[in-house]
């Protein structure tokens, strides 16, 4: 296998595109077409996880946090990134990571923290707009299915948990094929031809427009096919920060305080003074997530989990709402299960193996 294999894995489920602007996530050090002898999933890159791999035969490593965030200017092992990239590249391996991209699909990190939590019909809080397309395309009635068939074949028509969603009207349409034509009906040269034609209209994700594209036209009979692509402002409800859910039944705060505790395996938790209310409607953000705090109030969650708060921050809790700083590492840590869940369910007999290095950098003296 190629480590281009595993990456179109992680990158279908995790596209690209959909990482924050300040983000690196992606391939780091390494070639597309190495040939990849194990694969070692860890939560950051560090010297010590490199150490790992190479005793345990790895020579590709997926994480969730990039090693490289900002440019690097030069290589003389001036600190712990430089070292490792040295290191990486010295010993022919493999760097990928998945971050923001992943935190922000809905299967992503902050599903596998609700699950953790036991939380139920969760949403995404703050989703993303500006990433669906619709298209719109006029096929003659007899192809009409065979066309469709391939746009969802290619990743069009998804609409949260249902899949071929499309929405057709009959009609009619003309053309009149010039001299130089081939047209699939009617003769070059010849008359204007009347057709019975479905208007198909598919949602798109932005980022397989070409793809999508591509694909209409392999499967149109047309020679020239119409087609209009209409970006959509509307929220992707797949797609964004943080997530919404419910605990199955309410808790006193101070219990629910003891369930993250236990539930996410956190050394301390810092919290704002409870607001005297049970806790049930429940907003999460794994890694950084004060940014979200407003919608979580916008939202009516009981309860706001995230890490990296900040002293000054916690006062816009203002008694509206009780906020649990877990920590960034606590929030995340089991972030490298699905990754390697997400690989061995492609690769079932791959070596694709759980770092047994721990990166948190911040400890608890209790």
């Amino acid at each position: 296998m190629q480590a281009r294999d595993f990456i179109a894995v992680l990158e279908q489920f995790a596209p690209l595109p959909y990482q924050e602007s300040y983000d690196n996530s992606g391939l780091q050090t390494g070639d597309p077409s190495q040939e990849i002898t194990g694969i070692l999933v860890s939560f950051d890159i560090t010297e010590a996880v490199l150490e790992e791999a190479i005793a345990r035969g790895c020579n590709m490593i997926v994480a969730h946090h990039p090693l490289i965030f900002s440019g690097i200017k030069k290589l003389t092992g001036q600190n712990y990134v430089a070292r490792t990239v040295q290191k990486a590249i010295k010993n022919d391996l493999v760097l990928y990571a998945a971050h923001t991209n992943l935190d922000n699909m809905r299967q992503g990190v902050n599903h596998e923290m609700s699950e953790r939590l036991g939380l139920e019909r969760t949403a995404i809080l703050d989703m993303k707009a500006d990433t669906l397309t619709k298209l719109y395309t006029y096929v003659p009635v007899h192809a009409a299915e065979a066309v469709r068939a391939a746009l969802f074949a290619a990743g069009a028509g998804d609409i949260g948990k249902y899949r071929e969603c499309s929405f057709s009207t009959p009609g009619t349409g003309t053309f009149k094929p010039d001299a130089n034509a081939n047209p699939a009906i009617g003769q070059a040269g010849g008359p204007r031809e009347w057709v019975d034609e479905v208007k198909l209209e598919v949602l798109v994700p932005r980022h397989l427009e070409a793809k999508i594209l591509a694909t209409l036209f392999e499967a149109h009979p047309y020679e020239e096919v119409a087609y209009e692509f209409v970006h959509l402002h509307n929220a992707n409800q797949e797609i964004g920060s943080g997530m919404l859910g419910y605990l199955p039944q309410a808790l006193p705060a101070m219990e629910f305080l003891a369930l993250l505790k236990e539930k996410l395996k956190t050394g301390c938790i810092r919290y704002t003074s409870p607001t005297g209310k049970a806790i049930q409607k429940v907003a999460i953000c794994g890694g950084s997530g004060s940014f979200l705090l407003g919608k979580a109030l916008a939202a009516g969650a009981d309860a706001f989990i995230t890490g990296d708060f900040k002293y000054h921050q916690f006062f816009d809790a203002d008694g509206r709402i009780l906020i649990a700083d877990v920590g960034h590492y606590e929030s995340e840590q089991f972030t490298p299960e699905l990754l390697q869940r997400l690989l061995k369910k492609k690769f079932p007999n791959f070596a694709i193996l759980l770092a047994d290095t721990k990166t948190n950098p911040v400890n608890y003296f209790y």
